[in-house]
């Protein structure tokens, strides 16, 4: 027995000279971790139990379990409609700017003149199309395309689609600017995946007879699916986070009414991070197995 305690408190002083200076620099983080993230997370998980009532002498909290849940997805129906349309729209929306980013990725990383200033023009909006600046374009109404109105497009896509296929292709049509102002970051990414990819592998598949097309899909493809999956999570983390998200709108506003309150939009707010944590789940599952498949290429 006392051996096994010794052997215990050797094999701890050795991860300690080993890594202990690690762990005394990650610290300051852990605990800024604990403080600003995972205590409000707890917090929020457990006010989505609960029915939160504003009084005199503070918060006074009444668990109901999944009471909040139930109103939620039975009796006041109208959340789960707004949330499925608007994960409609950005399902449709990521493959756009995955394909969009990655194409223009593709050229820029040719070599032309003036190749670093066209990457600087395709970053711009990244500066700009933040916060409140991308809010006041939207308003101006600098966030829709021109010819939609001009071409009466809306009534096009009604005439072949029908009900809420049609609503969906309307609104992801509508927002199509911002497949340009959300690329910027992508494109960056997407460059410095290709320069990642060796030469020499071009070089040898040439020498073998292969075309251009054939040697995108054997070499260029598969050694951007770790990039593709790299951009597919920050596209969803971006957009889901988008400043007229019309679901965090709902819950918002539901916090600070007397009849639903801070549990009430809790659980609105988890079932959001939910299906959005499942969305990630399906990408990096995708990719993993994408790579595996590919023998390992990063």
């Amino acid at each position: 027995m006392n051996s096994i305690k010794e052997r215990r408190r050797s094999y701890l002083q050795f991860r300690w000279k080993e890594y202990g200076v690690g762990y005394l620099f990650m610290l300051p983080w852990l605990i800024g971790f604990v403080l600003f993230v995972a205590f409000p997370i707890g917090s929020s998980l457990y006010n989505s139990f609960n029915k939160i009532l504003i009084t005199s002498d503070g918060f006074q909290y009444k668990w109901v379990g999944l009471e909040n849940y139930r109103q939620m997805l039975v009796v006041n129906n109208a959340y789960p409609i707004i949330l499925i349309s608007y994960f409609q729209e950005m399902i449709a929306i990521i493959p756009l700017i995955l394909v969009f980013s990655f194409f223009v990725a593709l050229m820029l990383n040719q070599k032309f003149p003036g190749r670093g200033l066209m990457r600087a023009i395709f970053f711009l909006p990244v500066i700009f199309a933040t916060g409140q600046v991308l809010m006041e374009l939207f308003v101006q109404g600098a966030g829709e395309l021109p010819f939609m109105k001009e071409y009466n497009i809306n009534a096009f896509v009604e005439q072949f689609f029908y009900g809420g296929l049609a609503t969906t292709i309307i609104n992801v049509l509508s927002k199509a600017v911002i497949i340009l102002w959300y690329s910027g970051v992508q494109i960056l990414i997407f460059i410095a995946g290709f320069q990642t990819i060796p030469k020499s592998l071009y070089e040898a598949i040439r020498v073998d007879g292969a075309s251009p097309w054939e040697s995108f899909w054997k070499i260029t493809f598969p050694g951007m699916v770790p990039f593709i999956g790299l951009n597919a999570i920050f596209t969803i983390v971006d957009l889901f986070t988008f400043p007229f998200n019309p679901v965090m709108e709902i819950v918002g506003r539901n916090m600070f009414e007397p009849s639903t309150g801070y549990g009430y939009a809790s659980a609105m707010a988890w079932l959001y991070f939910g299906i959005i944590l499942l969305l990630l789940g399906i990408v990096l599952g995708i990719t993993y197995r994408a790579t595996k498949g590919n023998g390992g290429i990063r």
